[in-house]
């Protein structure tokens, strides 16, 4: 029983864990994904076993975990769309609660299991920097479908696993940096890049480079603790700090207009209706807009000191968010 399984293996993050998992010299790595995309097929010579099937599935669970000793678990979806609620609830729910049974069944010893800082580190006001003891913030968190799922997902494994299957919960904030091929994580960025991003909101976010994220997953399955959760985070900004930012480095003008809250959401949904009665994509989501009133702050103390993670310098991640996606969604030299 030496082969780890990694679900979810061919999105942002879990390519990254993939590759990284490689390069620390592992050779019996089995990836499942629901469809398997050339670049894993590729990466069969190194040792990397790919299984296609969903995590919704007991059948395709069951043979993805045969002979396994370890599981990073991070098969998700991620949307702000309220019509997937049920998508999300089957895979982030459903999925974790058979994949931890049949781990359970085929003597798994350890899961690392992806979730989000959002099931924590969500205030009102930024007045608070939120750690692992902060209690989920359900009347903040509720009106989006995504964290809630990501909620009962993390309770869903603790119950299943109890002491059975020693569990590790990981809550990155906004991963950012190259490779999102789906738009999954940087496409907030992409909208600025795009010129799609017209007010600065009010509240505040955290970010983190998928590369840290990746190397935090591979220490936790070494150092972390049964049951425990490790917050990942870089640097704590305000919108309007990180648009300046990604402004200089994308040769895009900052949004100047700062509206209240309530205006900006409003006007966000207002738009929405209008764009949608006429059977166009609106230019900015209103989930999006409304997320971004609110400050997404953390303290990543306890990763670093149990686990000895480290996030780069922001500037890094950033500068290398936009070039992947300038030469990959946007063209090169287009702001040239």
């Amino acid at each position: 029983m030496a082969k780890i399984l990694v679900t979810g293996g061919t999105g942002f993050l879990g390519s990254h864990l993939v590759r990284q998992l490689i390069d620390a010299g592992e050779t019996d790595i089995r990836v499942m994904a629901t469809s398997i995309p050339p670049w894993l097929e590729k990466l069969r010579e190194k040792g990397v076993e790919p299984i296609a099937g969903s995590i919704t599935s007991p059948e395709a669970v069951a043979a993805a975990v045969a002979d396994v000793k370890q599981i990073y678990h991070l098969a998700g979806r991620v949307s702000r769309n309220p019509a997937d609620q049920r998508a999300m609830y089957s895979i982030h729910v459903e999925g974790t609660r058979i994949l931890c049974e049949a781990a359970r069944a085929a003597g798994v010893k350890k899961i690392v299991m992806a979730s989000t800082s959002g099931t924590i580190a969500v205030t009102r006001d930024g007045a608070h920097i939120p750690d692992e003891t902060y209690p989920t913030p359900m009347e903040i968190i509720s009106r989006w479908p995504y964290y809630v799922s990501k909620v009962y997902q993390e309770k869903v494994a603790l119950e299943c696993c109890k002491s059975k299957v020693k569990l590790i919960i990981m809550q990155p904030s906004l991963i950012l940096g190259p490779g999102d091929d789906r738009l999954s994580s940087t496409k907030d960025v992409l909208d600025f890049m795009a010129r799609k991003t017209r007010t600065a909101p009010s509240g505040g976010l955290s970010f983190v480079d998928v590369r840290d994220v990746a190397a935090a997953f591979i220490a936790a399955s070494r150092k972390g603790k049964h049951r425990e959760r490790y917050l990942l985070g870089g640097p704590n900004w305000t919108f309007a700090r990180f648009f300046e930012r990604l402004s200089r480095l994308a040769k895009v003008s900052a949004p100047r207009l700062s509206l209240p809250g309530r205006v900006a959401v409003w006007g966000a949904k207002a738009m929405d209706a209008i764009y949608r009665h006429y059977n166009a994509a609106p230019p900015i989501e209103p989930t999006s807009v409304e997320m971004a009133e609110y400050f997404w702050y953390l303290d990543s103390s306890k990763a670093q000191r149990e686990l000895g993670f480290v996030a780069r310098d922001p500037q890094e991640t950033l500068y290398d968010t936009v070039t992947y996606l300038r030469q990959n969604f946007l063209g090169e030299g287009i702001f040239d």
